[in-house]
């Protein structure tokens, strides 16, 4: 069982910096991939460079689609999930989260206005909270509560760069061909 993210919509120029975040957020936090309907050229390079810096390159994907209800539809046939994140949703404090079965979850979230059919096409419509919020806020809630806090300690493989905690200053160990330095 995987997780996935359909980011429906990017309002150019204006979104960049949060589509780059909700795909940052879909990487660290253990998605496989995050399906665009839109977006700048800068942002898949920006989270391209961090795949190869921090890891990731073949863990994590992204993919430009152009029909994001072909998507929907072959997720069903497929046998996925479909949650969709939206404030409008049943509160994920009401939500169980039982639905950790053997099928990939495919979270959709919005840049825009969702269309009404992907209120109708979601298995589920689970809300962070019943009041006007950031998507990258409900996608990192949702994970964390979905993986229990364990992807907080994920790390990926063929790392350039690691960061060494310390509560004082910032430690980034550096590595050549996938070995320390």
């Amino acid at each position: 069982m995987s997780i996935y993210v359909l980011r429906l919509g990017h309002r150019f120029v204006r979104d960049d910096r949060t589509t780059t975040h909700v795909a940052l957020v879909s990487r660290a936090f253990g998605c496989k991939k995050i399906f665009m309907t839109e977006v700048d050229d800068s942002i898949l390079q920006t989270v391209k460079k961090v795949c190869e810096d921090w890891g990731g390159s073949n863990e994590f994907g992204i993919e430009i689609i152009h029909d994001w209800k072909s998507l929907l539809s072959s997720w069903k046939k497929q046998n996925g999930m479909i949650v969709h994140l939206t404030m409008y949703g049943i509160n994920i404090e009401n939500q169980s989260l039982n639905f950790r079965v053997k099928k990939n979850i495919l979270l959709v979230i919005g840049a825009s206005k969702v269309p009404k059919e992907v209120y109708s096409l979601a298995d589920l419509n689970i809300a962070v909270g019943n009041q006007p919020h950031s998507e990258i806020a409900a996608l990192a809630i949702f994970l964390d509560r979905f993986y229990r806090g364990k992807e907080l300690s994920y790390s990926f493989k063929n790392a350039k760069m690691n960061i060494m905690p310390s509560s004082h200053g910032k430690r980034v160990e550096i590595r050549k061909q996938g070995k320390p330095s």
